[in-house]
């Protein structure tokens, strides 16, 4: 009788333990527009919904894909400004074990703490080797360094659940000049602005087959100038080519609409402009 009840406890602590990563964004909705995150259309077979969780605080979302071990998308608010570089990468202990902390840590720590193999570390997501000598292709961020504020928060970005290996051309080159010159040309009035930036899955890997190499590079934002929005814009780029297209909103989810097999993409809420 004893033995079943602590069964029961430790089947209770670990669905407890799940409701933070693996369930819905309700522990982080403040980084979507009215809090409402993008459609189903855009959700893998093997989602895992990760509450970016660093040094106390939530620094924005991730839908990621624990198959092809690539985030679907990273969500937050464009808030750029002053803080700290880090040139080492953290992954999520929650997507090994739920009832692991929800702070991303770094593999050596993870490996220390809780007396497991770098192998089970990648079972559900990238790891360091996975990024490891490659060639053409960078770790592209979907929820960029420079578009946060602060240490911690920039620091946040530099988890694996949030980048994908990207062009090195377009990284360094027309989705660079999006992300800076682009972006800071279009919120200019906006109060708050919320982003969504993806990755459309391809048909090709890295690292022996782990990671998704993606097709395309997407992003959205839907601008408030006092407390409604105003504005929204969308830009999509080819994974291989050096070019953005900029869209309106209501035609990048008719591009995306295409590319996930004809599911109807909804990214914002409808209070955000389509056209």
């Amino acid at each position: 009788m004893l033995g079943l009840l602590l069964l029961q406890v430790l089947a209770s602590c670990l669905w407890l333990g799940q409701s933070e990563v693996v369930d819905s964004f309700d522990s982080c909705p403040q980084f979507f527009y009215a809090a409402i995150p993008p459609n189903d259309a855009l959700n893998p077979n093997s989602p895992a919904w990760i509450c970016q969780h660093f040094n106390h605080s939530y620094h924005y979302a991730t839908l990621y894909d624990k198959e092809k071990r690539i985030p679907v998308y990273s969500a937050y608010k464009y808030e750029p400004g002053s803080g700290t570089r880090r040139d080492f990468w953290f992954v999520e202990p929650q997507l090994i074990n739920p009832g692991y902390s929800k702070d991303m840590a770094t593999e050596t720590y993870i490996e220390n703490n809780y007396h497991i193999t770098l192998q089970q570390i990648g079972q559900n997501q990238a790891v360091t080797q996975d990024y490891q000598n490659l060639q053409g292709l960078d770790r592209g961020q979907l929820c960029p360094f420079d578009h946060q504020s602060g240490d911690n928060s920039k620091m946040a970005t530099f988890t694996l659940t949030n980048i994908v290996p990207q062009n090195s051309i377009l990284h360094g080159g027309a989705w660079k000049e999006y992300e800076y010159k682009t972006m800071g040309q279009n919120t200019q009035g906006c109060k708050t602005t919320y982003v969504i930036t993806g990755a459309v899955p391809g048909n090709t890997y890295i690292s022996n087959n782990r990671v998704n190499l993606p097709s395309h590079i997407w992003s959205a934002a839907c601008c408030l100038g006092a407390e409604e929005p105003t504005k929204a814009w969308g830009a999509i780029a080819e994974n291989d080519m050096n070019e953005v297209t900029v869209y309106s909103l209501r035609e990048l989810e008719e591009k995306l609409s295409k590319l996930y097999s004809g599911k109807t993409v909804t990214l914002f809420d409808d209070d955000c402009p389509r056209d």
